[in-house]
Formats: structure tokens, sequence, C-alpha cells
């Protein structure tokens, strides 16, 4: 690993199939192999969006990583196969969902990546945990902080600290 050119990057985790913080905890140790990982959010037990099926837990992580965006996205991909995950056009229950956030500062916008996340300044299920790890976080689009962002949230859905994680 090239230390001097690691990036920082937010990845989101989640899961509401099979025993999801076991999923989530199995995902974190394949990252590991893969990247440094600095700081897990606490598990948050989320009401679906926009999904059918049971309820997810979910977490954020910052890591740091030398691998460019498209390469990194690629690694995601390739747990979430390694875990059992198939991804389709249908919003279906899944093991694993591995989502890239933010990497560094960048804005790109390409057919299979953009960055930041298009939806995560929508989704309490991302903005809760991302703020209990760096709520000062910039969003290079939207010019807010992450905090700024949650606090301004119009966002029904539940989001519960998982006890014990």
């Amino acid at each position: 690993m090239d230390y001097s050119k690691m990036c920082s990057v937010y990845i989101g985790l989640g899961s509401n199939k099979g025993k999801r913080i076991g999923n989530i905890k199995e995902a974190l140790n394949h990252l590991k192999e893969k990247m440094e990982v600095e700081k897990v959010s606490s598990f948050y037990l989320t009401e679906p969006v926009g999904i059918k099926g049971g309820w997810f837990v979910n977490c954020v992580l910052k890591v740091r990583t030398d691998n460019n965006p498209k390469k990194l996205l690629e690694i995601l991909l390739e747990i979430e196969k390694r875990m059992g995950r198939i991804r389709t056009k249908k919003k279906i229950s899944r093991v694993i969902d591995l989502d890239l956030l933010f990497y560094e500062g960048k804005i790109i916008k390409e057919k299979d990546l953009t960055l930041p996340h298009p939806r995560l300044h929508k989704r309490r299920f991302v903005l809760i945990p991302l703020a209990e790890i760096n709520p000062e976080l910039y969003h290079p689009i939207l010019k807010k902080s992450i905090k700024e962002i949650l606090e301004s949230l119009i966002d029904e859905h539940r989001v519960y600290l998982v006890n014990g994680e």
C-alpha cells in the first residue's frame, strides 16, 4: 500500500436479509483485508426506504485506500457478490449492500459511478451514522456539512441505535 497516496473514503453498509449484524461484520472483515478501516459508526436498525422487505441494519465506515474510485467500486461489488448479493433492477431484500458515499472531495458523474452518492442527502439511515463519525464532513455539491444536511432533512423513516454495537 502506498501510504502517500491514501485517500479518505466513506462507505455505507446495510443488510436486511439473514443474520443482518453478522452480515455487516462479515463485510467489514472483507473490507479490512482490502483497505485501512479508520472509523466504524454504531449499528442502526432502519426502516426500509423504497424497498419491500424487513428492516435493515446499517452503519458507515471511514476508510483509507490507495485504490481509485472505480477500482474501489469493483472491490465493493466483488465483496457483495462473494457474500451472495445478486444485483437486480428490482428493489429487493439484500444480504449486503455496500455504497460508496464519498471519496475525498471528488465529484464524479459517470454511467456506473456517481460521487458523492446521489441520494445520501435524502436518507436518514446514511446521514445519522455518517454524522456520528464525522458531522463536519463537507458535501461538495450541496456545500453543507453532514450535520447541516441532517438538521434540515425531511425524512420520516425511522432509525434506531442497535444496543450493544
